[in-house]
C-alpha cells in the first residue's frame, strides 16, 4: 500500500470515529497532495509525498514557534495537534550520529572542502536523505563537516 493510499485510509478512519481534530488535519494533507498532483501534472509516489508531509511539518513548525510568540497558545496548540498527524507518515528519522556518518561519506565522495563546496554537498545530501532527516540538523551537520 503507497503512502497516500495509506493516508485517504487514515481519513476514512477519522471520518468514522468522528476524529474531526485529525480528520482536518488527514484532509489538509491531502489537499496539498492533490494541489501538487494537479499542479505539475504528475501522480505523486512515496518520496515526494514524504517531501510534502516534511515541506508541512516544517510550517507547523515555524506557525507554532510564532504563535507562541504571540502568546496564542489556543493557536499553537492547534498546529501542534495537526503536527504530530502528520509526523506518523514520515519514515523513521536517522539520529544525529547517523547523519553525521552520512554527511561525512558524502563529503568525502564529492573531495569538497571548505565552505565554498556548501551548496554542492547540500544538493547530494538532501537527495540521499531526503525524507529521513530534519534538513535543519543536516545542514549543521555539513557546516560542521565543512569546517573540520
Amino acid at each position: 500500500m503507497s503512502l497516500k493510499e495509506r493516508i485517504t485510509d487514515d481519513m476514512k478512519t477519522a471520518m468514522r470515529a468522528k476524529d474531526s481534530d485529525r480528520l482536518l488535519a488527514i484532509r489538509m494533507l491531502l489537499a496539498a497532495l492533490k494541489q501538487k498532483e494537479v499542479d505539475e501534472r504528475v501522480v505523486l509516489d512515496d518520496t515526494m509525498v514524504v517531501a510534502i508531509v516534511d515541506k508541512l511539518i516544517k510550517q507547523r513548525k515555524d506557525s507554532i514557534e510564532q504563535f507562541r510568540k504571540a502568546a496564542r497558545d489556543d493557536l499553537a496548540d492547534k498546529e501542534a495537534a495537526e503536527l504530530l498527524v502528520l509526523e506518523a507518515y514520515l519514515p523513521q528519522r536517522l539520529s544525529a550520529d547517523e547523519i553525521d556518518a552520512a554527511v561525512k561519506a558524502i563529503v568525502a565522495d564529492l573531495g569538497a572542502k571548505g565552505p565554498g563546496d556548501m551548496g554542492k554537498v547540500m544538493g547530494a545530501v538532501k537527495q540521499a536523505l531526503a525524507g529521513k532527516a530534519d534538513m535543519g540538523l543536516v545542514s549543521g551537520a555539513v557546516k560542521r563537516a565543512l569546517a573540520g
